[in-house]
């Protein structure tokens, strides 16, 4: 079989996956990455996306952005299926989607920051999920421009989970919510 045509193939099934999400869900979703440092952690956040149907990644700030090979490795192609584009400053981004009626939610490690419990949060859609860097979290001007500011319960010694952990979580949790 001449390489033309598996690479054809396979945008095939590509796009077919993608009708099937776009069939299973009518509403909504996006991701908005800020300042992800770890690209391993980028990886991890492609494929999650994938698995939940998010609409968009966007990458914001210093986040790594596909092709790099840290990203596939985890991603294992993730990074093609899910649509993206990268932005340096995240705060436009969240100002853009809330201009066109995108609920932002923010999570975020409910330290120093009023959130409410990412379990009793009813989303209304379309919602752009907000995370941050891996120690330093959002900044204050972005929870402020937030609609919504939620965090996970931690019952153990350490404050927070992995962000590619944390977001896969929410997504999930908003997706019971999703039509």
């Amino acid at each position: 079989m001449p390489l033309w045509t598996s690479q054809c193939n396979k945008r095939v099934v590509v796009c077919q996956k993608l009708d099937i999400i776009a069939a299973m869900f009518e509403q909504k979703l996006y991701a908005i990455c800020h300042n992800i440092r770890s690209l391993h952690n980028v990886g991890s956040i492609f494929r999650t996306a994938d698995a939940a149907g998010v609409d968009k990644i966007f990458l914001c700030g210093y986040t790594g952005q596909p092709p790099r090979k840290e990203i596939s490795k985890v991603s294992l192609g993730a990074e093609e299926s899910v649509p993206w584009e990268h932005h340096y400053q995240t705060w436009r981004v969240v100002e853009n989607l809330k201009s066109l009626h995108v609920q932002i939610v923010a999570l975020e490690n409910n330290i120093g920051f009023y959130s409410q419990n990412f379990q009793e949060f009813k989303p209304r859609f379309p919602t752009a999920l907000l995370i941050g860097n891996e120690v330093t979290g959002l900044s204050e001007g972005l929870l402020k421009r937030a609609d919504s500011v939620v965090s996970i319960p931690m019952f153990g010694q350490k404050e927070s989970l992995n962000v590619s952990v944390a977001f896969g979580i929410a997504l999930f949790e908003l997706n019971r919510h999703r039509r």
